[in-house]
C-alpha cells in the first residue's frame, strides 16, 4: 500500500540533493521594523533540520529521497 505524504509537510519542507531537510526560518513575518539588515539577511534562506527532528520529517515526506 502506498503512503501519503502529509500535505502540511511537503508545503514547509524542501529536501536538498545531499538528502538534508530545510526548513523556513521563524521571525520573519512582522515586527521587521525593529530588525537590523544582517538579522533579517541571517534569516533569508531557511535551515537544515536538526538530526533529531530527520525522522520526523522523513515519515512526514516517506517519498523524498
Amino acid at each position: 500500500m502506498k503512503l501519503k505524504t502529509l500535505s502540511g509537510a511537503k508545503k514547509r519542507v524542501k529536501i536538498t540533493g545531499t538528502g538534508k531537510y530545510i526548513l523556513g526560518k521563524t521571525a520573519k513575518r512582522h515586527l521587521l521594523s525593529n530588525k537590523s539588515t544582517k538579522a533579517k539577511g541571517r534569516d533569508k534562506y531557511g535551515r537544515v533540520a536538526h538530526e533529531t527532528n530527520e525522522l520526523e520529517c522523513l515519515r512526514s515526506l516517506p517519498y523524498g529521497k
